[in-house]
């Protein structure tokens, strides 16, 4: 009787196991991105948000008020929360349209919802919300304030597409182009003198 010989099994070539991997790391990449992440801020009621607002203008007019009686050297303190509060009343108040963050698609510059904010330590952190294909992706940005030449400026530490984490080294020239675009907008009142994320806050130096 004829022994029966098994033919050898066809191995799976490399090529296309590469090409699945591939296809599954980017499906997860996907997914990642559109993924809502934690928020950095928790939703202020308009009462809170009323109290904060005028909290914040009662310590930027007391920056002004030492300016104008010629003391020097005053800081104020503001919380996130406060910052917040100023920001929605100040967009509502002047109908501003939303802003853009530069992250590239293709298209130009994403629209994006106003931010929320949050601080930590000497870190800023920043939320926005846009559209990309017809799906919501939420952007994160971390990063450190500071002052030069009398403009404000923004070193980015940690940047996040949804729950993809995005290298530094890819956004920061974009970003920092942007912030030259518009530079104006981040010029500081004479007055001021220095500003930083310290300790949760944001502490802003008088001259």
């Amino acid at each position: 009787m004829p022994l029966k010989v098994e033919e050898p099994k066809q191995a799976i070539p490399v090529r296309r196991i590469i090409s699945a991997t591939i296809l599954i790391l980017l499906i997860g990449a996907f997914t990642l991105a559109v993924k809502k992440p934690v928020p950095v801020s928790t939703p202020q009621s308009p009462t809170a948000r009323a109290e904060q607002a005028q909290s914040f203008e009662t310590k930027i007019s007391q920056l002004e008020q030492a300016q104008a009686e010629g003391r020097a050297g005053e800081e104020v303190r503001l919380t996130a929360d406060e910052i917040r509060a100023a920001f929605a009343q100040s967009a509502a108040s002047t109908g501003s349209q939303p802003v853009t963050v530069p992250v590239s698609t293709g298209e130009g510059l994403p629209t994006i919802e106003a931010p929320q904010v949050s601080f930590e330590g000497d870190i800023v952190k920043g939320q926005f919300v846009t559209e990309m294909s017809g799906k919501k992706v939420y952007i994160t940005v971390n990063g450190r304030l500071g002052a030069k030449d009398g403009y404000a400026t923004f070193e980015p530490t940690k940047f996040k597409v949804g729950d993809l984490t995005i290298p530094v080294s890819l956004v920061h020239n974009a970003l920092q182009k942007k912030l030259v675009e518009e530079r104006e907008k981040l010029k500081l009142p004479d007055y001021i003198s220095d500003l930083k994320i310290e300790n949760g806050e944001l502490v802003i130096r008088q001259k």
